[in-house]
C-alpha cells in the first residue's frame, strides 16, 4: 500500500501501481460477478469490469426499465443478463447493488445462494450496519466486502471512459476464505477506482448519509436556495441571481477548486472577492455546524434509516417522491437553471 500525507497525518492507501490491472485480472480470473441490480450503481461498475476483462453477468427483474437499459448497453438475456436469482445462483462473487430498500425485499433470496466461498460485495454499508432494521445478517462462511466510488455510477462510468477515475473506499467486514482483501481490491480496481482508501461499513454509512444529507446535496441546494431568494428579493432579476448563485460556482469556480485546491481559487480571485471569502466562510461554518451535529447524531442513532426504510415501505412513495421532484424541477430557480443551461455556447 502506498501513503498519503495530510499534514501531520499520514494515510494508506492503495493505487493502481501498487495493484495494477493485471494483478486484479489474476486474483479474479476465476471468479464470476454477478452484478444485481442495473439502476444506479450497477450500469457503471458491470460496464466497466466488462470492457476491463473479467468475467460479468447481471441479474435484473425481467420487463423492468433497467432490464430494458441492460439489454441497451449490450448484455444479452440468457448469456451475460439474468433475473436476479438465477444470476444470484450462477455468481462466485454478488455485487449487490439493489437500491437499500431493494436489498431488504430480496435478501431472503439472495441469502439461499451464498453457499460457502461466495463473496458478497456492497457499494453502501446501509444493509450491513443497520441489520436490525434490515435483516440482512450474511453467514459465517463468506466473504463481505464494500466498494464505495465516491460518486455516481453515471460519474464512474463517464471518467473510466475519458481514462480517468473515481476514488473509492473498501472496507471487508468479513474475511472467511482468507481472500477477502485480494477480492475486494482487485474489484476497486476493477471498477475504475482512482484510488482506494480502508474504512468499515460502518463509518462508511455515516460518512455516506451524512454527506448526501449535507455539503454533496441537501445542504448545497439550501445554500442555492436562501442565496437565490435573497437577491430575487433584492430585486435581482432571475438570470442574475442564478448566474451569480449556482450557475458561476459549477461551471467556473468548483472546477478550479477539484483542479487545485480551495486556496489557490482564492489566491487567484480578485482581492475583493479573496477579502469577503477570507472573513465570511468561518461565519458559515459555525453557523452551520450546529445542523450538522444534528444530522450526525440523527444517522449514528439509526433515525436516518429508520426514516429511509419507513419511507420506502409506503406504497405511494414513488407518487409522493414524484411531488417533491417536482417541486424542486418547477422552482423558479431551476427553472432559471434550465434557460441558462440552454444558452451555455455549447448549446447555442
Amino acid at each position: 500500500m502506498a501513503k498519503l500525507k495530510f499534514g501531520t497525518v499520514e494515510e494508506e492507501v492503495v493505487t493502481r501501481k501498487e495493484f495494477p490491472l493485471a494483478k486484479a485480472q489474476e486474483v479474479l480470473k476465476d471468479e464470476t460477478i454477478a452484478v444485481l441490480g442495473y439502476g444506479v450503481q450497477g450500469p457503471g461498475q458491470a460496464l466497466n469490469l466488462k470492457d476491463n476483462g473479467f468475467n460479468v453477468i447481471v441479474g435484473q427483474r425481467k420487463g423492468s426499465k433497467s432490464w430494458d437499459k441492460a439489454v441497451s448497453d449490450g448484455w444479452e438475456p440468457g448469456k451475460t443478463l439474468f433475473e436476479l436469482e438465477e444470476a444470484s445462483e450462477k455468481g462466485t462473487i454478488l455485487q449487490y447493488l439493489l437500491s437499500d430498500a431493494g436489498q431488504i425485499a430480496q435478501w431472503e433470496m439472495v441469502k439461499k445462494h451464498l453457499t460457502p466461498g461466495k463473496a458478497l460485495y456492497f457499494s453502501h454499508g446501509f444493509g450491513v450496519t443497520y441489520k436490525d432494521q434490515t435483516g440482512i445478517v450474511p453467514a459465517k462462511d463468506v466473504d463481505v466486502i464494500l466498494v464505495a466510488p465516491k460518486g455516481s455510477g453515471t460519474s464512474l462510468r463517464r471518467l473510466f471512459v475519458a481514462g480517468r477515475g473515481l476514488n473509492s473506499s473498501f472496507a471487508i467486514h468479513q474475511d472467511a476464505t482468507g481472500k477477502a482483501w485480494e477480492r475486494c481490491v482487485a474489484l476497486g480496481i476493477g471498477v475504475g477506482s482512482g484510488y482506494l482508501f480502508e474504512t468499515n461499513f460502518k463509518k462508511e454509512v455515516y460518512s455516506d448519509l451524512t454527506g448526501e444529507r449535507g455539503s454533496l446535496m441537501g445542504a448545497i441546494q439550501g445554500l442555492f436556495a436562501a442565496q437565490y431568494d435573497l437577491l430575487r428579493k433584492k430585486g435581482h432579476s432571475p438570470s442574475e441571481a442564478f448566474n451569480e448563485t449556482v450557475e458561476e460556482a459549477t461551471q467556473s469556480l468548483y472546477p478550479l477548486v477539484a483542479e487545485n485546491g480551495m486556496d489557490w481559487m482564492y489566491a487567484n480571485c480578485s482581492t475583493t472577492a479573496q477579502r469577503g471569502a477570507l472573513d465570511w466562510w468561518k461565519k458559515f461554518r459555525d453557523a452551520v455546524k450546529p445542523v450538522f451535529e444534528e444530522l450526525y447524531e440523527s444517522v449514528e442513532s439509526g433515525n436516518e434509516a429508520k426514516l429511509t426504510i419507513t419511507a420506502n415501505e409506503k406504497e405511494d412513495y414513488r407518487v409522493e417522491l414524484e411531488k417533491e421532484l417536482k417541486e424542486l424541477k418547477e422552482s423558479e430557480m431551476w427553472q432559471a437553471g434550465a434557460a441558462v443551461r440552454q444558452l451555455r455556447p455549447e448549446n447555442t
